[in-house]
């Protein structure tokens, strides 16, 4: 199975920024889809970026314009970059992908303070 280790997380004021990174186990073409889900207290997990398999980026509505995904293949990297953080984006961060099985990482906390 695929092995995710994210790190990046921590503690933020509103209007800050974060990078999530997101390390993965096998080359990254081998994955159809990579990217990021985040889960808040009380809430279900959501999607909040990811790459298809065709490569293309699709993002949540409240986290565009804010939120950028990026990958670095070489290094089997995959990146959240969150700017404007708001409270509302307070969850835990999973990284996510498919290789003929879901596979998560053990997720990263990012706190938002207003």
């Amino acid at each position: 199975q695929v092995q995710l280790v994210e790190s990046g997380g921590g503690l933020v004021q509103a209007g800050g920024s974060l990078r999530l990174s997101c390390a993965a186990s096998v080359g990254l073409f081998s994955l159809n889809t990579i990217g990021w889900y985040r889960q808040a207290p009380g809430k279900q997990r959501e999607l909040v970026a990811i790459f298809s398999s065709t490569g293309s980026t699709n993002y949540a509505g409240s986290v565009k314009g804010r939120f950028t995904i990026s990958r670095d293949n070489g290094k089997r990297m995959v990146y959240l970059q969150m700017n404007s953080l708001a409270p509302e984006d307070t969850a835990v961060y999973y990284c996510y992908a498919w290789a003929r099985v879901d596979c998560w990482g053990q997720g990263t906390q990012v706190t938002v303070s207003s």
